[in-house]
């Protein structure tokens, strides 16, 4: 069977909360035990470094989040897992591709745009202040991570669509002055993928504080959710479900009976102390045994370490006989 290959990158620069869960976790997880994906997932430590200036920060992260995932089932025997920084086959992918890419497309990238705005804004002189090769060229390592294994599929936020879309280009450019064979890659837009709000009702993110760890100790939990933001309805007074952050949580992890029936106890006008109650119980028991799990692992980082290891065994043998092919077509071969 020729399978789909399906690549997801994380990038390790932060702590795995339950929007990361419910956004990405546990649909790529799910999506894994399928037959007809081959599905490769990396820890983008690479990535990280182009914001990421702290070195402890980076590394806690590679181990937070290899943990969370193995905490929460994936099959390493299934899968490819592994950390971007063990396959140098990428980084040398990486300036091959380069080497093709116009610099007026990465003028266009969205992240150097806003860093150049953000500057004139501000009344800078220089309109690439704070602006680091890094961060400019961020877009060809990431098609240098999708093309070196042909990803067909890439799950992305509408955010990096574009990438997705310069990734095309540069295949594009390859094949046809270098007849490689570079697979087109496509985006993957979870249109129903559930999107979290947070502790203020934004959408959760690192970047506005409002996050709930996933794994975070039981008192601690009840704490944040207790934080959450809700309006001033009195009990007794109906609520609305589909305004609530507290229903929003709730449903991402709950069957369509418990949904239906959390509803009801809206309409009737439940309390949110008791909703806020109701929702640490059901959330701790889901998390309970995951959480165990997580911090057993965090207990024994030389595990984690032989998993990405085999990850990487098992990524390398591919890259570096695609990365042969690339190279003779290049002209990087042997003269005799």
């Amino acid at each position: 069977m020729n399978k789909t290959k399906v690549l997801t990158g994380i990038t390790t620069t932060g702590t795995p909360h339950l929007g990361n869960y419910v956004g990405a976790i546990k649909p790529a997880i799910e999506q894994s035990w399928r037959d007809d994906i081959a599905s490769y997932y990396f820890l983008a430590d690479y990535h990280a470094l182009i914001k990421g200036r702290d070195p402890k920060r980076i590394h806690q992260s590679t181990l937070e989040i290899a943990a969370t995932w193995l905490a929460f089932g994936l099959d390493t025997d299934r899968v490819t897992f592994y950390r971007q920084s063990d396959i140098p086959e990428i980084a040398e992918l990486n300036w091959i591709v380069g080497c093709m890419t116009a610099k007026g497309l990465m003028n266009r990238a969205h992240a150097y745009k806003a860093a150049v705005q953000a500057n004139d804004e501000a009344g800078e002189q220089d309109p690439d202040k704070g602006v680091t090769m890094g961060l400019f060229c961020y877009p060809v390592l990431m098609a240098a991570d999708i093309l070196m294994f042909n990803a067909h599929k890439v799950p992305v936020g509408r955010d990096q669509v574009q990438h997705i879309e310069m990734a095309r280009d540069i295949a594009g450019r390859m094949n046809h002055h270098y007849k490689t064979r570079f697979v087109l890659p496509e985006a993957v837009v979870g249109e129903t993928t559930a999107v979290l709000n947070g502790l203020d009702g934004r959408k959760m993110s690192k970047s506005y504080d409002n996050t709930i760890g996933l794994f975070v100790p039981e008192k601690q939990l009840l704490k944040l959710i207790r934080k959450i933001k809700t309006n001033s309805l009195e009990p007794g007074e109906p609520k609305d479900p589909d305004t609530c952050t507290l229903f929003q949580i709730y449903s991402a992890f709950a069957d369509a009976d418990g949904i239906a029936a959390k509803r009801q106890q809206y309409i009737n006008g439940a309390g949110w102390g008791d909703l806020k109650n109701e929702l640490f119980e059901f959330l701790n028991g889901h998390l309970q045994l995951p959480r165990e799990r997580y911090y057993a692992l965090l207990d024994d980082p030389a595990f984690i370490e032989q998993e990405l290891l085999k990850g990487a065994q098992k990524a390398r043998a591919e890259a570096a006989e695609h990365l042969g092919t690339i190279r003779r077509a290049v002209g990087l071969k042997p003269l005799a």
